[in-house]
């Protein structure tokens, strides 16, 4: 039997009001109390009206305080209304499943606490990229990393796909406590890319607009200008491929298949 408390995750899109679904905005509406992530003051308003309970958790980000902590205090708080037998909504902008760690954890608690939890799914970031860029993943194949997971984790990279990096700013960062970019690092990621692609490669600093009066960022420049552009939490970079895709003769023999009936040509 199910306890009386509750617990749901949702995403409210990139794009202020306009990217939530029906049932996450209801969802929000019909809490008894909404705790959220929003990028700014204007996502804070819109969310205190569709809830007059709505708590901000970004009071709970701390310089003093590694990243998990402070995530771990967010998620304390939501499980304190959850025990209390509320109906409490976590709202994050996007969706609530992807680079973001409360979201998750705040589930997995209440699910292993006994108490009815979900999460609905929302528009991401990365959503919004293919929209923006005009890019399909299904042509060429996609690889996204966390960027500084992606520098200190061995990882193939193949340059005839698409690479974005996420958090690009932050690359190099180990501490998990700045918000910063750091220009050193960023001579460094730009270093350590120029393993598999040749400085003079086109790539795009992306961010997604969160108010309808805002515009898409997207920044071609070389990938040795990387350090002199400004950089910001938001900023994704966007490695177009380097390099055509090349043939798997051994398996187009295995699946009895020639190059001349590959519908991809």
């Amino acid at each position: 039997m199910k306890k009386s408390g509750s617990y749901i995750s949702v995403g409210t899109g990139i794009a202020l009001g306009g990217q939530i679904s029906v049932i996450s905005k209801s969802y929000i509406e019909n809490a008894d109390i909404v705790f959220g992530i929003m990028p700014n003051s204007e996502c804070d308003e819109w969310m205190s009206i569709l809830n007059k309970n709505y708590v901000s958790l970004q009071p709970f980000y701390s310089e003093e305080k590694i990243r998990i902590e402070c995530y771990q205090d967010m998620v304390s708080a939501i499980m304190d209304e959850v025990r209390a037998g509320k109906k409490v909504v976590g709202a994050f902008y996007g969706h609530p499943g992807v680079f973001a760690w409360v979201p998750h954890e705040a589930v997995r608690q209440a699910l292993s606490e006994g108490y009815s939890a979900h999460m609905e799914p929302g528009i991401s970031a990365e959503d919004c990229l293919y929209a923006d860029l005009g890019v399909d993943p299904g042509n060429t194949g996609c690889l996204a990393y966390e960027a500084t997971q992606f520098l200190f984790y061995k990882h193939a990279v193949d340059t005839s796909c698409l690479l974005i990096l996420w958090q690009i700013a932050l690359a190099g960062d180990h501490t998990l406590k700045t918000f910063e970019p750091n220009k050193s690092n960023i001579e460094l990621t730009i270093k350590y890319l120029s393993q598999w692609y040749p400085l003079d490669h086109k790539v795009v600093v992306y961010e997604a607009p969160f108010l309808p009066t805002e515009s898409a960022r997207k920044e071609e420049i070389a990938l040795r200008d990387l350090s002199n552009v400004s950089l910001s939490m938001i900023s994704t970079l966007v490695i177009p491929p380097a390099k055509d895709l090349e043939i798997d003769t051994e398996a187009l023999k295995l699946f009895g298949v020639s190059e001349q009936q590959l519908a991809f040509n």
